[in-house]
């Protein structure tokens, strides 16, 4: 049982009271009998529209469903379909032109294209990780990654190997004849870095000197002008710092005597309360709240085990340079913070209200992140400021259309107004990855006009929420075949055309969705340049590693440049977008293709269910059904368990051969954690709770609200820490 203390109307566990009155509170100004009863009246005023705003989302999907079963196969038109859904309000006309007018945003947003982290922010280890991942090594990346390839000799092993040293070091100077080309000759050519009269100059192997063809894109050095011990550049916003040290083991490789090039990578990161988190009752909130705050106060530390010695990782500080005139210069040593609260679906009994029923998790993230947060703000933060802006930047997941953004912005004004915070001080980040949210993206922008600095798309929930809105419309097709659905394509171009026609460009990021491989690295430079050609300013990535080499992509491409001929092409259809993604009624599945999609779905959802119900890892790396390492959260959990439902729904397959693929499939997910001391066996029995999950996840898929795996999770999760 929970312990709880009651605070006016209000039923707080007293563990989350007590971190809210002894840390959160201190040394705001704000009392604690103050900030509990304005929590309360938000509690009261929102809490019923938030539960209306869900029965919205129900009567929709039912009008829908209706609309389906009606209208399937050949009776389905396009054209009626579309009417419908004006009919009933779920398409709403586009409206006039607008731009947005955020202000006081963080540069990082602003004028920064660059990677973006996505990390469990109740995982105190992955956190510090991501905040200290503004800066990385790229000779580090490049080495200990398969961007590098093993060929010619340049194998890893236990020691350091010279031949594929010399690889990375080649790939390095590449990288600087990109970022800052030489008038003459190659970064790979320099024998020494110096300054001279507040230019950078490049002593050649031929005795030659040469500057560089842009010679702004030097903008500090540390160390004397004659032997600086670092050059910093500057290309498309991000920076580039050459490390010298003759002496080193790597500089002695280098005819100038470099080391290292420490690349600003993941310029911003989401920590995340939601879909790479598993908090599921006031224990796992506390946890969540706590490293948060430990954060924006600047002293969020964990104990970690490095090369077998016990170190205590810390934040990085700033970093600090002259400029070339000599002028002091200080950058940023920690990537910009945003928070992902939860949506507006889950209840917490973390607090219960003056009817002791659990109140809407979304509401207490708001006003806890955002009370933590103040701490930040109010310089309470160690010297280790997150946003210079003076903002909170807070991402919003899993809205339904513009009523939901609008709810989410009247929630931010309440606790701006609770916390006497001025107006429009808390930023919104919009994750347009529900349907009604897409075909409706310009509506949910001119409703946080005021507020929104982030648009970003997501292709595993879009999927899943598309997957669960059309489920009565027809069987769907194999996922492997989703990619070159013409609704997706549509859906990726949609989210730019239209965050450029309201003004993000220079006022907001344009996000692409998550490299899913983090042992993939080679692939991911290859491939994940075309975020930036699409016009997104920022892309997830899986690890520090992986920002520092997706930051490569950053530097070849002006993004800004690429928004502005995106901007004078036509737009993505709105009817493509709702072009459904059906299997043709010509095409038949073999049983082999059958079952082979079965056997993907079901591995997929056993190997991350049954971590998040056994131990409670919301984000992990999951092997997929051909062994590779795939960053998984639960938006790879809704896609799977609903496209399995809607194939149960249209007799694509039975019960029974679903059933026979879930226990197959849970042999292999054991063989796969076999080496982990903590994790619990699934087969031979199939009766553990995590097998269970699953099974119900897809079986009762149809009755999950928009498709979610919360609610089933949670479930079984809190029935998991009872036992």
């Amino acid at each position: 049982m929970t312990t709880r203390i009651q605070v006016g109307g209000l039923n707080v566990a007293a563990g989350l009271w007590q971190l809210v009155d002894e840390r959160m509170l201190s040394g705001i100004g704000i009392k604690s009998n103050d900030f509990w009863a304005k929590f309360e009246q938000i509690v009261n005023e929102l809490t019923p529209i938030n539960k209306a705003l869900l029965v919205k989302r129900e009567q929709f999907q039912s009008q829908i469903d209706d609309w389906h079963r009606a209208h399937q196969g050949k009776d389905f038109d396009p054209v009626r379909y579309k009417m419908f859904l004006q009919d009933i309000g779920y398409l709403l006309p586009l409206g006039v032109d607008f731009s947005v007018e955020t202000k006081n945003i963080d540069r990082e947003i602003t004028e920064q294209a660059g990677p973006q982290l996505v990390v469990p922010v109740k995982n105190a280890r992955f956190a510090l990780n991501a905040a200290n991942a503004r800066w990385g090594s790229l000779y580090d990346a490049l080495y200990g990654t398969d961007a590098i390839s093993d060929e010619g000799g340049a194998e890893k092993g236990a020691f350091f190997n010279p031949v594929r040293g010399e690889k990375v070091i080649q790939f390095a100077k590449q990288h600087l004849d990109i970022v800052a080309p030489l008038e003459d000759n190659s970064h790979a050519d320099a024998m020494r870095y110096f300054i001279e009269d507040g230019l950078l100059q490049v002593a050649l192997e031929d005795g030659r000197i040469t500057a560089l063809i842009e010679p702004s894109k030097f903008v500090g050095y540390t160390g004397v002008c004659q032997q600086p011990t670092s050059i910093l550049l500057k290309n498309h916003g991000l920076h580039v710092d050459i490390l010298i040290d003759s002496q080193s083991d790597v500089g002695k490789m280098d005819k100038a005597g470099v080391k290292d090039l420490l690349v600003e990578a993941a310029v911003t990161t989401i920590m995340d309360c939601e879909d790479s988190v598993a908090a599921v009752d006031s224990e796992d909130k506390i946890e969540v709240y706590r490293n948060w705050l430990g954060l924006m106060q600047g002293v969020l530390s964990e104990k970690v085990n490095k090369n077998g010695r016990r170190i205590t990782r810390t934040l990085q500080d700033d970093r600090h340079y002259l400029t070339p005139t000599g002028e002091p210069l200080t950058l940023p040593g920690r990537s910009l913070l945003f928070v992902r609260n939860v949506g507006h679906l889950m209840m917490t009994d973390a607090v219960l209200n003056k009817n002791n029923e659990a109140i809407p998790e979304g509401i207490l993230d708001g006003m806890l992140t955002v009370l933590a947060a103040m701490h930040d703000l109010k310089g309470l933060n160690n010297g280790r400021v997150n946003s210079r802006a003076g903002s909170v930047n807070i991402v919003k997941p899993k809205m339904h259309g513009p009523e939901e953004v609008a709810f989410t912005c009247t929630l931010f004004a309440r606790i701006e107004d609770a916390l006497g915070l001025a107006r429009n001080t808390i930023k919104l980040g919009i994750m347009d990855e529900e349907r009604r949210t897409t075909v409706n993206l310009k509506a949910c922008i001119r409703e946080a006009k005021h507020r929104v600095v982030f648009i970003n798309t997501g292709f595993l929930d879009r999927t899943g929420d598309e997957i669960h809105t059309s489920m009565h419309a027809g069987p769907m097709v194999p996922k492997s075949q989703m990619k070159q659905a013409p609704w997706l394509n549509a859906y990726e171009d949609w989210n730019v055309d239209i965050g450029l026609a309201c003004g993000l460009q220079g006022h907001g990021q344009i996000g692409k969705g998550m490299w899913a491989m983090p042992d993939e690295m080679a692939a991911m430079l290859a491939d994940k340049i075309a975020h930036p050609r699409a016009g997104a300013n920022t892309a997830w990535v899986p690890s520090p590693n992986a920002a520092v080499l997706h930051s490569t992509h950053y530097h070849l491409i002006d993004v800004k440049a690429y928004q502005n001929r995106i901007k004078q092409h036509a737009r993505a259809s709105i009817d493509t977008l709702l072009t459904l993604p059906l299997m043709p009624d010509e095409e038949a599945l073999t049983l082999e293709q059958v079952q082979q999609e079965l056997d993907n779905n079901a591995q997929s959802i056993l190997g991350y269910v049954v971590r998040w119900v056994d131990q409670g890892i919301g984000c992990s790396k999951v092997l997929d059904i051909n062994h590779v390492g795939l960053m998984e959260d639960r938006a790879t959990l809704r896609i799977s368990s609903q496209h399995m439902a809607n194939w149960l729904l249209h007799g694509i397959c039975t019960q029974a051969q679903v059933l026979s693929a879930l226990k197959r499939m849970a042999k292999v997910v054991d063989s796969q954690n076999r080496d982990d001391p903590l994790y619990q066996p699934m087969s031979p029995d199939y009766t553990g709770l995590a097998f269970k999950a699953a099974c119900d996840l897809i079986f009762e898929g149809q009755a999950q609200p928009s498709g979610y795996t919360e609610p089933l999770l949670h479930q079984y999760r809190i029935k998991a820490k009872i036992n």
